[in-house]
């Protein structure tokens, strides 16, 4: 436990404490003190060292592990579902063996990083240790599919929330599941889900979403960077990626509780943060893409747009990709 009680003591002074202080306070010796936080160093925490000061926690400088998490959360209805790992080919996968193996609903998967991270239609989501967060929850609505339509939009502004909650930055939507910052991407969100075959009502649904929390340049590939950003990019902050995670958990529960009943509300946030509404867009289909404006959402998440014929149409996700016509939103 001694390296527990280094850690729990420098989190409780916040400041520099001498190696001599802990060692009274503690009742250890110096030694002890020395190979407690080169241990807690190794697992990832950052403590800084000044001569004649001491340590010091530094903040947001823990690692990402379940320990941490679960701090964050304090006493959370899904708190003892909460399973981090550091390394995972993809949170999405493992939550749908966990699902199809009978794991509840609101069980989350987070992950330090992805060897096989996912996006929508196949895209390989980039996801490098020890700067991102990536998380998965299942859930179990068992409701018909349809029902569930606007289930990634909600699952977007929830993101938003919580980045919103743990930075003081507010980013928007590109239509319909990209968390973006002045045009480019920190968030990118895959939902799968599993139909009952007797009933036709949802078994369960996983909703992904990966977060570029203290991406620097290096952290993204060269064709990736000029659309990516990270969070602490944004801000010019580093993210406490423990406290970050924690957030998303709680406004994805709250998600979860009003998906059906407050379906409207969470649709009018939504439409207010998705900067797709009111550009001229380019909508792809089979390789073609033609240009339209973007009009509104209707209560489904759908995109409500107007073609050069004056002509509309509500383009719906899985149908299309939208790509801005000079730039990425």
């Amino acid at each position: 436990m001694t390296k527990e009680s280094v850690l729990a003591l420098l989190r409780q002074q916040g400041d520099y404490l001498s190696g001599q202080e802990m060692s009274r306070q503690l009742g250890l010796s110096r030694a002890a003190i020395w190979k407690a936080v080169q241990a807690l160093r190794d697992d990832g925490y950052e403590i800084a060292s000044v001569t004649n000061r001491g340590y010091r926690l530094v903040e947001h400088g823990a690692p990402l592990c379940r320990d941490e998490v679960l701090r964050a959360l304090g006493d959370h209805p899904w708190a003892d579902r909460v399973t981090v790992l550091d390394t995972v080919d993809s949170t999405n996968t493992m939550a749908k063996k966990l699902a199809a193996e009978g794991a509840p609903h609101g069980t989350v998967v987070v992950a330090n990083q992805q060897t096989g991270g996912r996006g929508r239609m196949g895209r390989r989501f980039e996801s490098p240790s020890g700067v991102g967060v990536y998380l998965t929850v299942i859930l179990r609505p068992a409701v018909p599919p349809n029902e569930l339509m606007h289930l990634t939009a909600v699952s977007a502004e929830a993101t938003v929330e919580a980045i919103a909650a743990a930075t003081g930055l507010r980013p928007g939507i590109k239509w319909t599941n990209d968390v973006v910052i002045d045009g480019r991407k920190c968030v990118g969100i895959l939902t799968e889900l599993s139909i009952q075959a007797e009933s036709g009502l949802v078994d369960y649904v996983v909703v992904g979403i990966g977060t570029n929390c203290n991406h620097g340049d290096g952290d993204f590939p060269p064709e990736v960077r000029p659309m990516a950003v990270s969070l602490k990019e944004a801000t010019g902050q580093t993210v406490n990626r423990n406290g970050y995670a924690a957030e998303l958990i709680r406004q994805l529960y709250r998600a979860d509780r009003e998906l059906l009943t407050e379906k409207a509300a969470w649709m009018a946030r939504y439409a207010a943060d998705c900067v797709t509404i009111g550009k001229e867009i380019q909508v792809i289909r089979g390789g073609e893409a033609r240009p339209a404006h973007a009009d509104g959402i209707d209560e489904d998440a759908g995109l409500l747009v107007t073609w050069p014929d004056g002509t509309k149409e509500t383009i719906t996700s899985g149908e299309v990709s939208v790509r801005g016509m000079y730039g990425y939103v």
